[in-house]
């Protein structure tokens, strides 16, 4: 932890943090990891008691109003129980609570935002369908206005809380003629209005989190239950990379610290031809190299909430985010292998839970934006800002500081 630029309160933060990580019970995290437990509620439940959730909230709808800046500090902290603990955190405590922050109207913050944050109803965001995922606007989910009802039909699947959530905020094509900007209105369902769970996945890691199939089958929502604008679900979309991108960044370097963690006192203890294999640098330089990486992560993370907690330009925050949600998983997965790495063979069973935190650290890079799609956003971003400088002349043009820069028929573009 970057203690050095923490506030006491935020000091304070991350202890409380630390108290609720450490309160989880061994076999609570066996038996999620077993899928003997189907949804954390138990874990959810008390992070509600002690206000852990919804930290961004707004106190007046029960949650802390803090930062970016402090959510990141409890964020590392919750994540050493494993990674699920805070995708399902963050899932229905900052996710879905940003959409209705920014855009619900003040019934559905008053209605929805003090149950998630006590823990008494949780969240679930409904992006990604069983024909894909990274093409979100492709969506073929669909709401029909019928009188003052919305019918939803569709699926949407790897829903983390699919089974266990009580609320779903859900993406659907209302104007399917439309383009990206005004074919989607978002939703927040409530289970009770029909919603089915299909079956639960067979997951390689990040189990007992409640990830499953969720179905529509004519499920009728109330017009009230739109949050922000019929045909207006892009700007929501766009909003909610940050905490699904950036949250998913944050909580990832607290996942993955036990790996470093347990590597580093293992090679204090082991011994290889009459020392402790630390003092070999064929080993300490992987725990060098971990924790450059690590601390690399928490930068990167500190300035990105920096960014957006002071409202820096959207088009830096979105390349900032993108830049951390690529950067920092695959940062975390090296450390993962590292650690590995460092303990050989005993590694690789369950004697030690490195192999639990590879088989978890794996879906990192995967979910809420495949790395691939995160390259797209920076290029994007760093392009158009790069054509800005350039029109605008604000910078000095180094291309011409060499001796030949001006030589003629050497420059050629086309």
């Amino acid at each position: 932890m970057f203690e050095f630029v923490m506030t006491e309160e935020q000091k304070l933060l991350r202890d409380e943090a630390r108290e609720m990580a450490k309160w989880v019970p061994r076999e609570y995290i066996l038996d999620m990891d077993a899928d003997k437990i189907k949804y954390p509620k138990e874990y959810l439940q008390e992070c509600g008691r002690r206000n852990l959730i919804g930290l961004r909230v707004p106190k007046e709808y029960g949650g802390r109003g803090l930062k970016w800046e402090d959510d990141i500090i409890a964020l590392e902290e919750l994540g050493v129980n494993g990674y699920i603990f805070v995708c399902t955190y963050g899932v229905t405590g900052d996710v879905v609570p940003e959409a209705i922050v920014h855009f619900g109207t003040e019934e559905q913050k008053k209605k929805y935002l003090p149950p998630i944050c006590k823990a008494e109803k949780f969240a679930a965001e409904c992006l990604t369908e069983p024909r894909g995922g990274s093409d979100f606007f492709g969506s073929t989910t669909m709401a029909v206005q019928d009188g003052s009802d919305f019918v939803l039909n569709g699926q949407k699947r790897f829903i983390v809380g699919g089974e266990g959530a009580d609320y779903f905020l859900v993406y659907a094509k209302t104007n399917p003629e439309g383009g990206p900007a005004n074919s989607m209105t978002c939703f927040m369902v409530e289970r009770e209005m029909g919603v089915k769970t299909e079956y639960l996945y067979g997951l390689m890691g990040c189990r007992g989190g409640g990830t499953a199939r969720v179905v529509f089958d004519n499920v009728r929502v109330p017009k009230e239950n739109v949050i922000g604008e019929v045909n207006g679900a892009f700007p929501i979309f766009y909003q909610m990379m940050i905490p699904e991108r950036f949250g998913t960044a944050a909580m990832t370097i607290g996942s993955v610290r036990p790996a470093l963690e347990i590597a580093t006192d293992y090679s204090m203890k082991r011994k290889a031809f009459g020392q402790t294999i630390n003092n070999f640098q064929g080993v300490s330089f992987k725990i060098a190299d971990a924790v450059i990486k690590l601390d690399t992560c928490r930068a990167l993370m500190y300035s990105t909430a920096r960014a957006v907690d002071t409202g820096a330009d959207p088009s830096l925050c979105r390349r900032l985010v993108s830049e951390g949600k690529k950067f920092v998983t695959e940062q975390c997965w090296d450390v993962a292998n590292l650690g590995m790495q460092v303990m050989g063979g005993i590694g690789y069973t369950d004697i030690y839970p490195l192999e639990k935190i590879v088989r978890d650290m794996r879906l990192s890079m995967i979910w809420v934006g495949s790395n691939e799609i995160m390259q797209l956003i920076v290029q994007h971003e760093w392009y158009t800002a790069r054509k800005k400088e350039l029109k605008n002349n604000s910078k000095r043009e180094s291309e011409f500081d060499c001796i030949s820069a001006f030589a003629e028929g050497e420059k050629i573009y086309e």
